[in-house]
């Protein structure tokens, strides 16, 4: 399973609140409702959050084996 936990710290780290990401990056309400149940992301958002982030991919999101 994929989930986002380091997203919200990363996203605090930058300064960079959900309202930024929806109004300044395109990102929706639904998708970051998506992105705090850790449910399937396609890939050209998770591009558009480490744009607005200036991270990698693994600064945001990592697997963890379903328990």
């Amino acid at each position: 399973m994929i989930i986002f936990d380091k997203l919200w710290v990363m996203m605090e780290k930058r300064g960079v609140s959900t309202y930024r990401l929806r109004e300044e990056c395109g990102i929706d309400s639904k998708t970051i409702r998506r992105l705090h149940a850790n449910e399937n992301m396609e890939t050209k958002t998770l591009d558009k959050l480490c744009t607005a982030l200036h991270c990698r991919l693994e600064d945001i999101a990592e697997y963890k084996e379903n328990q």
